[in-house]
């Protein structure tokens, strides 16, 4: 929203059908990189991508899904990687990606967790609707 929410309660706040299928659009065939808590949020691996989960606890494992340890580990990760959540990993690689896909819903939403404060302002706008 508006306030850069992006979830509460590890969970999104709101039910958007064309914009998760925008969203398979743009990854499938592709890298996202997640932390933790975002992949537990999800449940599972998203088909048809490459989940790639950044964590520092050693015990975790989940088939389909590749664990790194580091941010400097993302960096060698080959093709076209998204940045896929949560709050931390987001803040940590804002300044360090090429593209940014944002959806910025036009309404307030409880949250407990949020995108970083960003303008536009080094930012070419390649489409809104």
């Amino acid at each position: 929203d508006k306030q850069r929410v992006i979830g509460y309660q590890n969970q999104l706040p709101w039910h958007l059908p064309n914009d998760l299928k925008h969203v398979k659009q743009l990854t499938t065939g592709n890298t996202l990189v997640m932390g933790r808590k975002t992949f537990n949020s999800i449940g599972k691996p998203l088909p048809n991508r490459r989940n790639v989960v950044l964590t520092n606890q050693a015990s975790f494992h989940h088939e389909g899904v590749d664990v790194i340890n580091s941010l400097d580990e993302i960096k060698e990760l080959s093709g076209h990687v998204f940045i896929f959540g949560g709050q931390t990993l987001f803040e940590a690689m804002i300044d360090q990606v090429d593209d940014m896909y944002i959806t910025v819903i036009d309404g307030k939403f409880q949250g407990d967790t949020f995108f970083p404060p960003y303008t536009f302002e080094n930012w070419e706008v390649e489409s809104s609707v």
